[in-house]
């Protein structure tokens, strides 16, 4: 029999038959790599377990220590959920299923209304699937071959997804028992591969997110290697469900979105508390490193638009006014008002870095399908900055600049990690010029040893960009501050600087935000700290209560010393049992209660209580307004 190499992950080379698969390579290397052994990474493409090598080829065997495996046991899940789903509900038709992050969901159109108790039902069928392990076999058709096989199936959705593929696209089916679907996989070996598996819940989602087209039923799910790893992910889940934003921002009283508005977001009095206070932050971190503010208008006219390229590549998530039979849009970014201010004046080199900031209120089009709370809104206000500058001082304002971001995320506790975005397709400007972009935000980013990774395809149309993504207190990653180098607009809109040749040169232009949405980064903290803000930012820092009325009058001059002193307090002086003063304060998640009664009123002290860590005793004013008040300023988290 021929044989051929193979070279594994730690470079040695093994000589196996001709036309061995991966399974068979892990078969020679140990029982155990066999028996663990779910996918394989061949000359770096993901393939089938029993897919034929080809000689010389790089393979490394994957287990399920690998996110790829994991994904793809997530994916053969959505099979076994699909099929379960047509054994309960004959006549149920398909649409796609794919993997997503910690877990997978399949689409639906079937006559059978489905309901959360239906669930278990499903689950249970899908254990039996499981039991059966059922090899995930893969076949190729040509294109009429599978155009045909799913019409007589009725299968409609699989129908269309094949005509809008490709002509050279190849064509692949996985068989599962008697269950075949269209799919490019990779698959685990087999149903059995598919460990702790939990349903999660229901949702309609239009065909191909076009509202247009016909509304079907998704099942969200869950797998995970061991039992254990799905019970903490389900804990995480009840957690995250107890610091949904939308839930403590109701409760709280910080904001509401109601139905004459929706994705339009009603600050209330507490909310627009810790938004001053997020953005007094902004402005005086902002001050320090030399930004000055500007505020531009809202709505602009289509000339400004079509110059900036929003017209051309952004259209579709703008909204339009006519103004004396003009056309005209509201701002979806800041970016070209900047563009207008600079403009406003002559600028020579000297006068350069110039850096402009501005918390502008902008709207995009977002289909009502995507709103979210305050994650995802129809109008937010983006904290923008734009530094004009000459290409000698890019490197140093690029360095500046993620300083001042990272400063930002460690004021909050954050960890964060980095993704450089590279060239879009519907991207404008020369190659040489992308080029150019995306090495100085390498090169930075090198210079500076931050570690990274490369995003492909997904920089702003006009430049590529450094993007930073927070890991929240349940390990949640957000995407909130970006960097992006441009050459395109400042050219675009005629900008020039004098320089030191007495010429007019043009400059490049660094935008960026540190929170991005000032409402989406409430909604962050807001499940981060689960409503339960640091000092500096809580609504209410400290509530008054007094035991009887016979000591009213000594609260009221705590709260009056407390107000004086500059801190937001409140006073408790209703008719009410101090017990259930305190627990209503904890469930409002004020940092401090003071209790005031007859002992407290005599001796001039007030007794302290913290919502965290308890009674802490009796103190006196003075000294509890200093420590409060160095709190604050030094914006301790804790």
């Amino acid at each position: 029999m021929q044989s051929m190499v193979v070279r594994l992950k730690d470079g040695t080379e093994r000589q196996i038959p001709h036309g061995s698969t991966a399974a068979d390579l892990a078969a020679t290397i140990s029982a155990r790599l066999a028996r663990e052994a779910v996918l394989a990474k061949v000359n770096g493409v993901i393939q089938d377990l029993d897919a034929p090598l080809p000689d010389g080829a790089d393979v490394e065997i994957l287990t399920f220590e690998s996110d790829e495996a994991l994904e793809a046991m997530r994916h053969t899940a959505a099979h076994v959920m699909a099929q379960a789903v047509c054994r309960l509900f004959p006549g149920t038709k398909l649409a796609i299923g794919p993997a997503i992050k910690d877990g997978f969901y399949y689409d639906f159109a079937m006559d059978h209304s489905l309901s959360p108790e239906d669930l278990p039902r499903i689950e249970a069928e899908m254990r039996k699937i499981i039991a059966e392990k059922l090899p995930l076999q893969r076949a190729v058709m040509d294109r009429q071959e599978a155009l045909q096989f799913l019409a007589e199936q009725g299968e409609d959705f699989k129908v269309e997804l094949i005509e809008d593929l490709p002509e050279d696209a190849e064509i692949s089916f996985y068989r599962q028992g008697e269950f075949i679907d269209l799919c490019a996989g990779p698959h685990v070996p087999h149903t059995g591969f598919v460990k702790a598996v939990r349903l999660l819940s229901l949702a309609g989602a239009y065909w191909r997110g076009d509202e247009r087209r016909p509304m079907l039923q998704r099942i969200y799910g869950t797998a995970f290697a061991k039992a254990s790893e799905l019970e903490a992910h389900l804990q995480r889940i009840e957690e995250a469900k107890k610091r949904d934003h939308r839930k403590l921002g109701r409760e709280l009283e910080l904001f509401t979105i109601e139905d004459e508005g929706p994705g339009f977001p009603f600050f209330l009095p507490k909310g627009m508390v810790v938004r001053n206070e997020l953005e007094q932050l902004w402005r005086e971190e902002h001050r320090r490193a030399g930004y000055l503010e500007i505020r531009t208008p809202i709505i602009l006219n289509r000339q400004l638009w079509e110059r900036s390229g929003h017209w051309d590549h952004y259209r579709e998530n703008m909204y339009f006014t006519q103004i004396d039979d003009n056309d005209y849009a509201i701002k979806p970014m800041n970016c070209p008002g900047a563009m207008l201010a600079y403009r406003n004046k002559l600028h020579s080199y000297k006068d350069l870095p110039l850096r402009l900031a501005e918390i502008g209120l902008v709207h995009r089009h977002e289909k009502s399908g995507v709103l979210h709370g305050m994650m995802r809104v129809r109008a937010f206000n983006q904290d923008d900055s734009h530094v004009f500058m000459t290409p000698e001082q890019i490197e140093s304002e690029l360095s500046m600049r993620i300083d001042l971001v990272d400063h930002f995320y460690q004021v909050f506790g954050f960890t964060y990690h980095v993704e450089l975005s590279t060239r879009p397709e519907n991207s404008m400007g020369s190659d040489e010029v992308w080029e150019l972009a995306e090495g100085a935000l390498q090169k930075v980013l090198d210079a500076k040893k931050i570690s990274y990774t490369i995003n492909e395809g997904d920089g702003a149309f006009y430049g590529p960009k450094i993007d930073f993504h927070l890991t929240d207190c349940l390990g949640r990653s957000w995407q909130c501050a970006t960097i992006q180098l441009d050459f395109q607009m400042p050219e675009k809109f005629g900008l020039y600087y004098i320089g030191e040749d007495g010429e007019r040169h043009t400059p490049v232009v660094v935008h960026s935000v540190a929170f991005g949405a000032i409402e989406r980064f409430l909604a962050i903290l807001i499940e981060h700290f689960a409503g339960a803000f640091p000092l500096w930012l809580a609504p209410v820092q400290v509530k008054v209560m007094p035991i009887t009325d016979r000591v009213h009058d000594y609260a009221t001059s705590v709260y009056q010393t407390l107000f004086d002193a500059g801190l937001r307090v409140e006073l408790d002086d209703r008719n009410e049992k101090i017990g259930f003063k305190i627990r209503e304060a904890q469930l409002a998640k004020i940092p401090y209660m003071l209790v005031v009664g007859d002992r407290e009123a005599e001796a001039g002290v007030v007794a302290v209580r913290h919502r965290e860590r308890g009674d802490l005793g009796t103190m006196d004013l003075h000294q509890l307004i200093e420590e409060l008040q160095e709190a604050i300023v030094s914006k301790r988290i804790s």
